[in-house]
């Protein structure tokens, strides 16, 4: 029971198919987004891009989310061959996809494949902010949707690490679609005693968030994570009151019952291999 106990306690890179690694463009050195702290580049690439003064966790692209956490060499990307098209005719959408494109090597805002952790075999999904905001368009929704299917095949976890703006609006009702698409297949797979691990990084909003990123069989989230479905003002407004400096972060989440742990950026590989194997069968 000590392990358990232990994981919910409160308290480089390289080029995977075709998805380039993030190139912090500060030269040399770096500036921390939230202390303000200037550090060597190079440094800050090995420290995960956490910020060795206060923590902060910067963002990172899908290629070194996996370079973190899945095992060397055993990742195998999934259904690169999806490319988005342009249903509602939406001007200048196709341009700006294809800009995304060549800007991050990737075909859609989601990176999906198998591959291993310590040794385990999972399927794993890694939404791109850096592609369209990490926004769900029809083609995201079908990218997650299929590599939880193939989790399901296996019979392994599915994971998913969320960032995400929220649906896109350039694809309209076809994106809120996925809502209900991706839902349905986790329902399917949980259904089979499998396991949901959801970690949500910043900042998942909107439908992502009011959707898969929320139902994990185990939620998890990065320090200092936005997470919510509308903006703050608009809820201020709503509401008619003052929201806590804290709404919505993972943080204020974890307080109030919504997350399971905060897990931070160097224990995650650790944390997830820890249970994955304690949901393998014959494992007490």
């Amino acid at each position: 029971m000590s392990i358990i106990k232990d994981i919910f306690k409160k308290k480089k890179t390289i080029r995977v198919k075709d998805a380039q690694v993030h190139d912090i463009k500060a030269g040399l050195t770096t500036k921390c987004s939230e202390c303000k702290h200037v550090m060597v580049t190079k440094e800050l690439q090995k420290n995960q891009f956490v910020c060795p003064k206060c923590q902060y966790h910067h963002k990172i692209n899908s290629a070194e989310r996996i370079n973190q956490v899945i095992d060397e060499g055993t990742f195998q990307s999934m259904d690169d061959h999806l490319q988005t098209t342009n249903p509602l005719g939406f001007p200048g959408y196709v341009e700006k996809v294809d800009s995304d494109k060549k800007k991050t090597g990737l075909n859609e805002a989601v990176l999906t494949g198998v591959g291993k952790i310590k040794g385990q075999t999972v399927v794993i999904a890694v939404m791109d902010s850096f592609f369209r905001m990490g926004s769900m368009g029809s083609v995201v929704g079908e990218k997650i949707t299929r590599g939880i299917e193939k989790a399901t095949e296996l019979r392994v976890p599915f994971i998913i690490f969320t960032a995400s703006g929220g649906a896109r609006m350039q694809e309209g009702a076809l994106s809120l679609m996925q809502m209900a698409k991706t839902s349905v297949a986790l329902e399917k797979h949980s259904r089979e005693g499998l396991l949901y691990i959801s970690i949500m990084t910043h900042p998942t909003t909107g439908g992502v968030s009011a959707s898969f990123a929320s139902v994990g069989d185990i939620n998890f989230a990065e320090p200092q994570a936005l997470i919510g479905f509308a903006g703050r003002r608009v809820i201020e407004q709503t509401v008619r009151e003052k929201l806590p400096d804290d709404f919505q972060t993972a943080e204020f989440l974890l307080k109030h019952g919504q997350l399971d742990k905060i897990v931070h950026r160097h224990e995650m590989k650790k944390t997830l291999a820890t249970i994955v194997k304690l949901h393998q069968k014959g494992v007490e």
